[in-house]
């Protein structure tokens, strides 16, 4: 057990500890401001406070962990190693950086909290980040600073035998609608068709008919396909399902339709499944209620996890709406149109509230890849490249990688055309040395 010796202890001081101690290097941790309690300790101890004690493996701290809410903070990122880090904290230390109030910088989204230009759907922009002002949006780095401090501590404790964690893969499947053409009801299908006719799409026109008299496999139907690759994969798949009324944003399936019930249930019978929530739902908790009700009743067992429609989050509100529905899992945390680390982690943790100065019992599982963004680059070949950086990142930490996928993105479309093989790839990751 490591003992931390500090002049005061904090909410926040024992989030980020536990944070990096326990679910990222497997060493259980525990706190005094006892110095001869500290003195008496004869196993891994650091003191983490002003001035250091003695000889002891001490880190200064930054004031941070000390605060509470919101306050001015000066941050200047600088080069350390292969990464990059903040709060320098000066040569005396036994590491130059106080990566635990780096960390909860990072981890509590400080940064979203603060002032800042929302996109057109009122979602916090990558570029606004300070992982991609400074260029280390590709990294986690809070995993990677942990590696160095474990590394410190090892020299400074040689006898002292960590845990190894292992990588892992948890693919996110995303189904706003299971369907291209069945399953829509009258007025949506005529209404496509009557698209399709003034966009002279006769192409669509035509499959459209012929999916809904059966002659063709819907485009988007690939359940087939994806549950059969979960039976090959060692890794729990995480399909997420839109149920919420049809809207401007959200277009799918009656959430009454006995077909589609069905669908959902049949997939729950091989991989785990959440509720993706409507886009009204996110700062609705009437709906959100609704919603996760409805998904209950279909799985007949209580609602483990979700995501919130089009990757929105309205900090703190939407996960104080998922605690107090007990919704204890979320998947949203990450950026639709950039591939990368939005909290600086591949490891999930804990939300805390900052405006109540308090850990929270919902466990954030940040994303760190969409489909999307690999539509950005032309060849396949470069597709695979950037994939394979991304996920290479993930494995020097050996964190969890997660990706989110979308069921069409396995259809024979045109722009889909190689994610299969991608998709391959990320499953048969953790079998490469």
């Amino acid at each position: 057990m490591l003992l931390v010796y500090t002049h005061t202890i904090t909410p926040r001081l024992t989030y980020i500890f536990k944070h990096i101690c326990i679910r990222i290097l497997g060493v259980e941790v525990s706190f005094t401001t006892k110095i001869e309690e500290f003195i008496a300790h004869d196993s891994l101890k650091i003191s983490y406070t002003k001035q250091q004690l003695g000889n002891e493996f001490f880190i200064k701290s930054h004031d941070l962990l000390f605060e509470q809410g919101l306050n001015d903070i000066d941050i200047n990122v600088q080069k350390w190693g292969h990464t990059k880090c903040f709060f320098f904290n000066g040569d005396k230390s036994a590491i130059p950086f106080d990566i635990f109030a780096a960390s909860f910088y990072l981890l509590s989204r400080y940064e979203e909290y603060l002032p800042h230009v929302k996109d057109d759907y009122g979602r916090f922009l990558a570029t606004d980040s300070i992982a991609h002002k400074n260029g280390f949006l590709h990294q986690p780095v809070v995993d990677i600073w942990s590696d160095k401090f474990k590394q410190a501590l090892q020299l400074h404790f040689p006898t002292y035998r960590f845990v190894q964690k292992k990588y892992s893969v948890k693919p996110v499947i995303d189904v706003p609608t299971p369907y291209h053409f069945k399953l829509k009801g009258i007025m949506r299908t005529v209404g496509g068709t009557v698209k399709d006719l003034l966009k002279f799409k006769f192409r669509s026109l035509y499959n459209r008919f012929m999916v809904i008299f059966g002659a063709e496999h819907d485009p988007y139907d690939t359940f087939t396909y994806i549950i059969n690759k979960q039976k090959q994969s060692e890794f729990k798949f995480m399909f997420f399902f839109l149920i919420g009324d049809y809207s401007t944003y959200d277009k799918s399936v009656n959430p009454n339709n006995k077909a589609f019930v069905s669908l959902i249930k049949h997939v729950a019978d091989y991989s785990e499944v959440g509720l993706k929530t409507s886009f009204f739902a996110l700062d609705n908790l009437a709906i959100l209620k609704k919603e996760k009700l409805k998904m209950e009743d279909i799985l007949n067992t209580t609602l483990k996890a979700s995501r919130q429609s089009f990757s929105k989050l309205n900090l703190p509100e939407s996960y104080r709406n998922l605690i107090k529905l007990e919704i204890f899992e979320d998947y949203t945390m990450g950026y639709v149109n950039q591939l990368g680390f939005r909290a600086g982690t591949c490891t999930p943790f804990l939300f805390y509230d900052l405006d109540y100065e308090l850990q929270t019992p919902l466990k954030i599982h940040t994303y760190h890849l969409m489909d999307y963004v690999l539509l950005k680059t032309h060849s396949l070949l470069d597709k695979k490249k950037v994939l394979n950086e991304i996920i290479n990142e993930v494995k020097q930490v050996n964190g969890e990688f997660i990706p989110v996928f979308h069921n069409y993105t396995f259809s024979d479309m045109e722009r889909w055309k190689g994610f299969k093989e991608l998709f391959n790839s990320i499953l048969e990751s953790a079998d490469e040395n």
